[in-house]
Parts: C-alpha cells; structure tokens; sequence
C-alpha cells in the first residue's frame, strides 16, 4: 500500500509540475509576443512620422537594433532597406502587410523561418505620399526557446523530482503511519481513520472469535496430549499419504522418531515391506494388524482408516508393546518345564520305591531304608511346592504384606540358630558380624532372604570351611553381607544363578536344593527395593551382598 501510494504522489507531483511548466511557458510567450508586437507597432509609428518629416535623410546615421526597417513606394519597389540593398531587392507589393497597409493604412503579419525556428513579425503603416514603412523583428519559436533554456528548466526538473520523491515518501509513510500501527488484536477506533471504522469493528469482531476458538482448540489439543502422553501404547495419526500429523512420547520412542517428525513421511522411520501394506490397506479403508521388531522391542502394530462424511481422511497407527508379554509368555513356559522336570524326579524316585515295596522286592531289613528315601523324596517335593507358592505369592507382589520395622541382625541370629545343626553336620563353621540395623519391610521376607542365603553358603561349601553373615547400617541404608569359602560360581554363570531353577551344575540336585531359592531372593529384594552384588572366585568362595534402602 505504501509503494502504491508512493507511486501515486509522485505521479501527480511529477504531472503537476510539467502541467504547470507548459501553462507557464504558454502564458509568458504570449505575453512577451504581444509586448514584442505592442513595440514594434509603436516604432513603427514613429519611424513613418520620421520619414514623413525628413524623408530619406531620416535614415541618416540610424542605428537599429533588434528590428529591421524597409521604405516600400506605392509602386511596390524598394527605396530603402536597412539590412540590404534596395535595389537587389524583389517588389513587395504582393506582401500581405504592405497590401493590407495600402488598402487601409495598417498592416502586419507573420511569417516563419525556412526552418520553422524563427517566427517574423511585420508592422506596415502608408505614408501620404502612397508609400509603406514596414518594420519586421523576430521571435524565437516556444521550441527553440525551450531548448535554449533547457539548462535551467532541467535544474528545476531534477530538483522538482527529488522534493516529489522526498515529499512522496514523507506523505505515503504519513499516510499509512496509522494503518500499520493498528493492534489488529485490540484495534482502537479513535487512532484511526474515520473511513475504517467499519472494518476495524469486523476485525476486532473476528479477533474475539478467532480468540475463543484457538481458546478451545488450545484446550482440546492439551486434553488429546494429556491423553496420548501418558498412553503406554503408541499413537500416530497420519494422513491419507502417510504424512505424520501426531504423534505420542510412546510412539516416538517405540520409532525412534524425532521432535521434528511431523510433516514428514512415516516410511523415513519404517519402511518394511509389511509395513508399507498395512498402510495401503488402512488407506483404502480396512483394518489390519501386523507384528514388527522396533529396535529391541516386539510391537504390535494396528492401523485403522479415520472415515469421514464416507471417505478415508486419515489413518490412525496404534502400537503395542508386547516385549514384556512375550518375555513372561517365555518364562512361563520355561517356568513349567522346569518345575515338570524337577518334579518328575523325586515322584519317579517315590513311585519306584513304592513299586518295590508292593510287590515284596524290598527285604524285611531294608523297609526302613527304603522308607527314608521316600521320606526324603516326599520332603524334597513339599519343599519344591513350598518354594513354587512362595514365588507365586512373590510375583503378584507384596500389597496385602504387612510392612513393619524389623531388626535384620536380630532376625539373622534366629536364622542362624535355625542352620546352627545344618552347619554342623556339614562341617562349616557359622558366624554372625555386624549391629542392629532397623529396616521398613516384611518379616517373613527379609527371613527368607538371610534363611536361604545362609542355607546355600552352608550346601555348597566344603567341610571346614566357614560362612560368615554381616549386618550393619550405612548412612543410607542396611547392608546384609553373606560369604562363604565354597566352591564358588564361575563367572560366566554369576549373571544367571538367580533364575529359576538354573544351576551351575545339574549334578548337584544331591546336595538336596530346588534351585529357587536365589530366585526367591531376588524377588524379595526387589520387593524392598533392595540392590544384589554378587562376587564369586572358582573354588575361592562366593560373596553375595544386598544393601536395602532406608524406606519408610
């Protein structure tokens, strides 16, 4: 606006300027032709009273600038001539002014150069003898003049120019000073130009709503973030040509997409095969379902068409994690065969001493041997399902467990009296280190931690060796401590002995464990949010230690 504006004042100024210039010249050339033509009348007055009176002698010693003055006879013929000599000059009695003078006494005329670059005036008056006097001067033509001063008249053109950019600028910056600074988001109608009003009251108007709408938009779009941002599952909306409209924290993560994904292509991020068909599918308005590996997590990825007024414009992607649900479905698994394993074998071991018993294979004197081994069998399998329920119990967490402070060195002294007679069967000297230690957690818990800790540095030892169970309170915390100068645990088994029922060495079932109990374990402590280090050296003794948190 302001450019045309601009344009527009220097137009008119410029238009101005050169209409003036025209009706100036026009009035000046006019003025001084008319005063030019008032004078030679007038000298040619009194240069015919001049030859009236003295004749030729009045030509005498005459010195005229500025005109040129001839002496006709009635007879048309020359007498005198004050630029040439008369009598090389032609009759004059066809001139136009010097017939009109003969006729009625006054004439004149006008004539233009050969070259149309001077223009010649001529006054004639009759003398009383029939003679004319004709006085002739010239006058540049208004082209000529305006060539002759073209100079200065350029002077005042450039400097006309320069005051009409200056004021144009000056005018259209004046002009539209108080469109530009309209607040068009408060725009004030009495800064303003009266002739705008209107349509500063429809924008104002228009403002409020556009105000109350991106007010509602704002809401809804914080709502959906809200919403999605804290889905576990991933969520992208694209549209019908794959471009990412939206897209969740979770989708982000599961795609490795970037802060700058939006406006993108999804196929820049997962571009397999598959994947490409579920979208064309989805596009042209059926549901589909696939799973896909996204980095080190199983996903399940489900695209559905957004359908509107009949026709698909968009597409909304859904993806599941199901790492965690194939992980358990793989513990389960390996969960039921493990315990279908550990089962069969002391069930086969009843079984088949019971079958020799039925059928009297068994001696009078070994019927309390084999009776023992069916003790221990039996015992070993009550053990194991103790062992499984505990676990179970321990997977579905601690919510219905009393919390309650306990004192981990005084439950450790009761389970080292429980493994006192154990530990001395099997040659291992059992020892209690440490003070008091105050802990938030449940007691059965905390037992079973120490209980099979101990129980295990006692099995797998050798006899003279020593366990050594510490208990103390850290600045942040209670750290229980059991070492053992046993076998130890090669280190490429350190990272797997407590999974369930995972040993370093499946002959040593002998030594009468399930292989729960460093699972067992590990639950707990996880359950009091407590932290396992394991340091072990073959045939130098294993040191397992776990600090707990001062929870409250």
């Amino acid at each position: 606006m302001t450019k045309r504006i601009f344009h527009a004042v220097c137009l008119v100024a410029v238009s101005v300027f050169l209409a003036s210039l025209a009706l100036i010249m026009g009035v000046l050339y006019d003025y001084f032709s008319n005063m030019q033509r008032e004078q030679l009348k007038i000298q040619t007055d009194l240069a015919a009273r001049g030859v009236e009176r003295e004749g030729l002698s009045f030509f005498d010693g005459l010195t005229v600038d500025g005109c040129r003055i001839t002496w006709i006879g009635a007879d048309g013929r020359v007498l005198y001539e004050t630029d040439l000599e008369a009598s090389a000059m032609e009759n004059h009695l066809n001139r136009s002014e010097v017939r009109q003078a003969m006729e009625t006494g006054h004439g004149e005329s006008r004539r233009y150069s050969d070259t149309l670059t001077e223009r010649y005036y001529y006054e004639a008056r009759r003398l009383s003898d029939g003679s004319v006097i004709r006085l002739s001067g010239s006058q540049y033509t208004v082209w000529v003049l305006l060539m002759g001063i073209s100079q200065p008249i350029l002077i005042v053109a450039v400097f006309a120019v320069f005051l009409s950019l200056a004021l144009a600028c000056h005018i259209s910056a004046k002009i539209v000073r108080p469109l530009s600074e309209i607040d068009l988001e408060n725009p004030d109608m009495e800064q303003a130009y009266q002739e705008i009003e209107p349509l500063l009251g429809r924008i104002g108007s228009q403002q409020r709503q556009l105000w109350e709408q991106a007010l509602r938009l704002k809401r809804k779009q914080d709502e959906f973030d809200a919403v999605t941002g804290s889905l576990k599952e991933g969520l992208v909306l694209l549209d019908t040509k794959g471009i990412i409209l939206s897209v969740n924290s979770a989708a982000s993560r599961f795609l490795s997409l970037s802060a700058y994904c939006i406006g993108k292509d999804i196929l820049i991020f997962h571009n397999s095969t598959e994947f490409q068909e579920l979208l064309r599918r989805a596009g042209d308005g059926a549901c589909g379902e696939m799973t896909a590996q996204l980095g080190k997590r199983g996903c399940r990825l489900s695209a559905s068409p957004v359908i509107s007024a009949g026709e698909v414009t968009g597409i909304a992607l859904l993806i599941f994690d199901i790492t965690g649900k194939e992980k358990a479905e793989q513990m389960r698994r390996e969960f039921t065969a493990n315990v279908t394993h550990e089962l069969k074998t002391p069930l086969h071991s009843v079984s088949g001493y019971a079958e020799l018993m039925k059928n009297n294979m068994v001696r009078p004197e070994d019927v309390g041997h084999f009776a023992q081994r069916i003790y221990a069998e039996a015992q070993r399998l009550i053990s194991l399902v103790d062992d499984i329920i505990s676990l179970s119990r321990l997977d579905e967490g601690i919510a219905d467990m009393d919390r309650q402070q306990v004192d981990l060195y005084a439950l450790a002294e009761q389970v080292c009296g429980q493994l006192r007679s154990k530990a001395d069967a099997a040659g291992v000297e059992l020892v209690l280190e440490g003070e008091s230690a105050v802990l938030h957690g449940v007691p059965h818990l905390l037992s079973s931690i120490v209980f099979n800790l101990c129980d295990n540095a006692i099995k797998y030892n050798r006899r003279g060796g020593s366990v050594s169970l510490e208990v103390r309170g850290e600045h942040d915390g209670v750290l229980l401590r059991v070492s053992d100068t046993g076998i130890g645990i090669p280190g490429e088994h350190q990272e797997r002995v407590f999974e369930r029922f995972y040993r370093v060495d499946r002959s040593c079932t002998e030594v009468g464990g399930t292989g729960l109990g460093l699972s067992i374990v590990k639950h707990a402590a996880r359950l009091h949010d407590a932290r396992i280090e394991l340091a072990s050296i073959v045939d130098g003794g294993t040191t397992v230690t776990v600090r707990f948190p001062l929870l409250r």
